[in-house]
């Protein structure tokens, strides 16, 4: 038994490419009004001219405190209510410890995890009042699996995972549902720094995966009855080994 998604309103980070943007399709056409947030304005105002009325601009950057504290008002103002919050913008360092670089890795921790935990935060008091609402979370096969060429990435993610298993108990007496989709390797942008060989390879035995299968992934997990979470969802490559 699938839950009808018309009339309810998302709002989804870093939606204006890669999983981001096919969640946001993948929604819209199971009749959800969706808010694409995301810090690229040009970006977004070409998506959503191209995507119709029901997909909404909303330019955030969520590394930034006070655009994020404007986040909720702003998408309040044009729906009238937030049911889907979907904390999906990230970025991806890769390599060796002892060649890396620390002020990279600073830049992708705030944004892997403060600003999921701070984005979540400021759209929770609205969920808890009206006691009800779904907060989803891309996390990553890295989230429970350590991968050995990306340990500061593989850290965010553990990270994500942990705020996802006790802020869901937390929330749970308040109606709310708290999950995290686990995909493996995806073709975006942020495996864009991946050596040349490796990605040939990869994409040669056919261990990436396209972003609308995670889309696929979030939609099976929004329409579950409401007495249902999908806690986790992993969802790798056939030929993944992890």
């Amino acid at each position: 038994m699938s839950l009808d998604m018309g009339g309810k309103v998302a709002a989804i980070t870093g939606a204006a490419s890669g999983i981001g943007l096919e969640c946001a399709k993948a929604l819209l056409n199971a009749g959800v009004r969706v808010v694409l947030v995301d810090r690229d304005r040009d970006a977004l105002s070409t998506i959503c001219a191209d995507l119709g009325k029901e997909a909404i601009p909303l330019v955030v950057d969520v590394t930034d405190k006070a655009s994020v504290s404007a986040m909720l008002p702003a998408i309040l103002r044009q729906t009238g209510q937030l049911d889907i919050f979907h904390a999906n913008a990230g970025s991806y360092v890769g390599g060796q410890v002892v060649d890396g670089d620390p002020d990279a890795w600073d830049r992708m921790l705030n944004l892997n995890i403060n600003a999921v935990f701070r984005t979540v935060h400021a759209v929770l008091p609205h969920m808890v009042e009206r006691r009800t609402g779904d907060v989803i979370v891309t996390s990553s096969i890295a989230g429970v699996v350590p991968v050995v060429h990306e340990p500061i990435y593989t850290a965010s993610k553990h990270a994500v995972q942990a705020f996802v298993h006790t802020l869901r108990r937390q929330v749970a007496k308040h109606g709310l549902r708290v999950g995290a989709v686990l995909p493996g390797p995806v073709v975006t942008a942020l495996i864009k720094d991946w050596p040349k060989d490796k990605l040939e390879a990869e994409l040669a035995a056919g261990g990436l995966m396209e972003p609308v299968e995670v889309a696929e992934a979030v939609l099976f997990m929004l329409t579950r009855p409401r007495n249902v979470t999908i806690r986790d969802l992993v969802i790798l490559p056939q030929s993944n080994d992890l």
